[in-house]
């Protein structure tokens, strides 16, 4: 039997951020940058790579460390990150790795014969007479590479803008010969920094970084993270190096801009910076991004949402689901974990520089353990009113509810199909040292419900699971 598909999709004690999905030969490959649970700061774990079978996205596979920190020559002693990467075919039919580590501006490139194998460096993009690409006079530091290859030229997508920085003036696009390392035709800019964004149609979603390119139906889909972070937009263009339009948001990890079981703009879940890109998989598209865990920004896991396309290519914004937008049976035993919607009493919007999390205000999504140790992940740090959602379950026949909790509490959970409405049942909790599973008489109607649990007390309570029970 196939798994259900979640959000995240890999293992809670996996922290791939930056995603960007491809299908080859049958198998869906997730590149990304790699965090540390509880690092200190971004991406400073070696790249690794996950697939699953595009008929079976629930069943994803680990196939280990592809490149290594120190491969760099520019690395030698592993003490730079490995910042977002991106991958493409080349016109060999082998697979090339493009990345940038953190504490340079050039573009660093890897081969591998197959998708995930290991990488071998291969060198730095250059023009012909061996400047390369960041370093050279007038040149803008390179960041956040995507890549695209059409038949010899593979277009090179890159650029970090500071909303308030007149020196960046937005993403470029450069186009690189069959060898995948030589500048064919140099830089331009496709899309406006914040500083030069008046009457370009991008203002307010100027470009930041996180760049991504793919294409759909003969039109170029130029995926970025805006100035406001936590959303991930999208430009369309009938030719991958220039004209490129703003046409909106594909995703928020804060879902902000979704309406319908909220109001728009009411962050859900404490955003923060966000990048991936889309991909078709047996027919269906989706939009991979990521969101913020441990309470900081640098311990953030892999999500994903199907997305849909109006008649004339526009998106239509993903909502933020635990189920990657097909529902889950709505039976048996769920980790809390899967929360897609994460917020205290008075909601955070974004999740960086916040004083709230410093001080323990509102509850997130961590674990047990050190980095590496296969620790489920759990809610913790729900104070009085408290609300953590999960969306969606086919539901029938559902006649009780049990938790899983523990923490210094007193108080009781309300248990709700919305996020303001009115409770099916009130759990009662004490205080209790370790995790103590509470069982409930609830009639839930048949159908597709969300489910929303609020603690109300004093203290904090973290959450494990939840049940529910026909």
């Amino acid at each position: 039997m196939k798994k259900p598909v979640l959000n995240p999709y890999l293992p809670s004690w996996e922290y791939i951020p930056d995603g960007e999905p491809y299908v080859f030969d049958g198998r869906v490959y997730v590149y990304g940058s790699h965090d540390a649970f509880n690092g200190a700061l971004f991406c400073l774990n070696d790249y690794v790579c996950w697939s699953a079978p595009e008929d079976d996205l629930g069943n994803w596979r680990y196939e280990g460390v592809i490149y290594r920190k120190e491969q760099d020559p520019r690395n030698r002693d592993g003490r730079s990150c490995l910042y977002a990467p991106d991958v493409t075919r080349g016109p060999d039919g082998r697979y090339y790795l493009y990345y940038v580590l953190d504490k340079e501006q050039i573009v660093s490139v890897a081969v591998c014969d197959t998708p995930a194998g290991q990488y071998e460096f291969l060198g730095y993009v250059q023009d012909r007479n061996g400047g390369l690409l960041g370093e050279r006079s007038g040149d803008e530091g390179q960041f956040d590479p995507g890549v695209l290859t059409e038949g010899d030229k593979t277009y090179l997508y890159t650029g970090f803008c500071w909303h308030y920085r007149k020196d960046r003036h937005g993403p470029m696009v450069t186009v690189l010969d069959r060898d995948m390392l030589t500048i064919l035709e140099e830089p331009r800019f496709i899309a406006p920094s914040a500083p030069y964004s008046a009457g370009s149609g991008y203002e307010g979603h100027e470009f930041f970084e996180a760049s991504s390119i793919r294409k759909r139906n003969g039109l170029y889909y130029f995926i970025y993270s805006s100035v406001r972070f936590c959303e991930l937009c999208y430009a369309i263009s009938d030719r991958p190096d220039g004209g490129f339009q703003y046409k909106g948001v594909i995703v928020a990890n804060n879902d902000t801009g979704i309406s319908g079981y909220k109001p728009a703009d009411k962050p859900v879940y404490p955003g923060g910076n966000n990048h991936g890109s889309m991909v078709e998989i047996a027919g269906q598209w989706y939009i991979f991004y990521h969101r913020h865990t441990n309470g900081h920004a640098f311990s953030r896991q892999g999500c994903m949402e199907k997305i849909f396309f109006n008649d004339d290519g526009t998106i239509v914004q993903a909502e933020m689901t635990s189920c990657a937008g097909t529902p889950l049976p709505g039976v048996g035993e769920w980790p809390a974990y899967l929360a897609c919607n994460l917020f205290a009493a008075s909601p955070l919007a974004y999740d960086e520089n916040a004083r709230d999390w410093v001080d323990c205000l509102v509850p997130r999504i961590t674990q047990d353990g050190r980095d590496g140790d296969e620790e489920e992940g759990y809610i913790f740090n729900m104070k009085d009113g408290a609300t953590a959602g999960f969306k969606y379950f086919d539901c029938k026949g559902v006649r009780g509810i049990s938790i899983t909790v523990r923490g210094q509490m007193g108080g009781h959970v309300l248990v709700k199909t919305a996020w303001d409405g009115e409770p099916l049942c009130r759990i009662p909790v004490g205080k209790e040292n370790f995790w103590h599973t509470l069982w409930q008489d609830m009639v839930l109607p048949d159908g597709v419900h969300a489910l929303y649990f609020t603690y109300q007390g004093t203290g904090y309570m973290a959450m494990k699971s939840f049940e529910l029970h026909g």
